[in-house]
Order: C-alpha cells, then structure tokens, then sequence
C-alpha cells in the first residue's frame, strides 16, 4: 500500500556527486582535485561517492586510462569508501562504443549508475553485474521507472537512483513522488536515493528524507546550499545534506 509504508528501516545514504560537467571554481577534474574534494565530502558526512573522470582534454570520458587514475587516486583519499562512476550516454552515445569503452576497464569501481532510459543499458547492465560492478538504477523520469520495472533487472541492481530533472522545485517533488509510487506499487523493495538538480535539488532531499530515503548532493546536482547561497564546494554540500537528514528533513 502506498504511504507511510514505503519507508524502510535501514540506514538513509548520503552520497556525493562531485563533479559531472558543472561549471563551478571548485569542480573538480584531475584525479587530484577529485580525490580533495571526495575527502571534503566524506569528512562532512558522505559515506559513498559519484563522479566522473575526465581526460587530459578536460573532457569527461569512459576511458580505462582516466577512470583508473580517478579511481586510484580517491581510493587512497578515501579508503574503505564505495565509489561509483557514471556510465551516462551523454559521455558517450553510441551505445556500441560505450559498451567496448567500459569492457576496457581495467580498476573496477564498487557501482555504477545507469540510466535506464538510455539505449543498450541492459546489456550494459549485464557485463557490469557479470564483473562485480553493483548497479545503481538511474531513474530520471517516470518512463524510465516503468521500463526498469518491466525490465526484471531490479533484483540485480544495488539501489534505485529517483533524479527528477525538473527545474521548478514544486514539479520535481510531484515527479519524485511519481517515481516512487511506481516502484512501491510494482513491488519494488530497493533501496532508494532521491535528488534533483540545481534549486529543485534540496525540495527533492527534503521530501525524500521525510520519507526515509536516502539522498544525494554535490556539485554534479546544485552550485546552491538550501538559503540559495553559492557553495563553496562538496564539502559545505555535503555539510548541508548531513544536516538535513539529521533534522529529519
């Protein structure tokens, strides 16, 4: 039944996503500033971590090269922490090329998100799970929740990623909301972390806290700390989100 029921009792998950393609004076790009910025965020509360290698062009890439100095570099910033890497077709879009690029890798991250909407995501889903690599299901719209239920792949994946692209906070709450009831309704009993995207980020945090899910933030998500301010970087991210799950949302 839809309701108080969808809350789960376990611990709720911060997790930090550190850079993606934002534009900001403390994204981070080398292997070094991810690895500062991956400690920020943990010492301020993160327990896992999201991010996006890049290349020596300063673009982000699915490389073996780039993604295994990334992975090196915070794995000894930040040992013991899970991490995961982005398998997004907007780093690389043909589904074909993607596929031999991650085939490639030689370090392994702990997870990965993949977003189910995108093209030969199951497959890649399937060479991941077959590696070890944990799937984090990225839900960026009520069609993808659909696709990922009627897919099967559920009881595979790690937890389920609810990430409203909607820019108005009060839209990404509702379609958050709808995210959910379809998960809860088909049976889905995955764990689950909620955000959004830029100041709709924080409305997407707060409902998900109140329901006891768990959340993510970092400058993928928002250059803005809930008053609207801009951040400084992770770390005061992070400082914020922790904050927001200790007072219950």
């Amino acid at each position: 039944m839809y309701g108080d029921d969808a809350r789960v009792d376990r611990p709720r998950l911060l997790q930090a996503a550190l850079n993606g393609d934002r534009e900001h004076p403390a994204t981070p790009r080398t292997p070094e500033e991810i690895a500062a910025e991956a400690r920020a965020a943990v010492d301020a509360g993160a327990a896992s971590l999201h991010l996006h290698p890049y290349d020596g062009d300063g673009r982000e890439t699915l490389s073996a090269g780039p993604c295994a100095a990334a992975l090196r570099a915070v794995r000894a910033a930040c040992p013991g922490v899970p991490i995961s890497l982005s398998t997004s077709a907007a780093i690389e879009p043909d589904p074909d090329r993607r596929s031999a690029l991650v085939a490639a890798w030689t370090d392994l991250p702990d997870l990965v998100t993949a977003n189910q909407g995108e093209e030969g995501i199951l497959e890649l889903c399937d060479r991941l799970v077959a590696r070890g690599v944990g799937i984090e299901a990225g839900l960026l719209s009520l069609d993808d929740a659909r696709a990922f239920v009627a897919s099967g792949i559920a009881p595979r994946c790690a937890r389920a990623m609810v990430e409203p692209l909607d820019a108005d906070p009060e839209d990404a709450v509702a379609h958050a909301e709808a995210i959910e009831r379809a998960l809860t309704e088909s049976g889905v009993g995955l764990e689950q972390v909620h955000h959004g995207y830029g100041v709709a980020s924080w409305a997407v945090n707060r409902r998900a806290v109140t329901r006891g899910h768990g959340i993510r933030t970092g400058l993928e998500d928002t250059a803005v700390l809930p008053d609207g301010r801009e951040t400084s970087g992770n770390g005061e991210l992070v400082a914020a989100a922790a904050l927001l799950l200790a007072r219950g949302g």
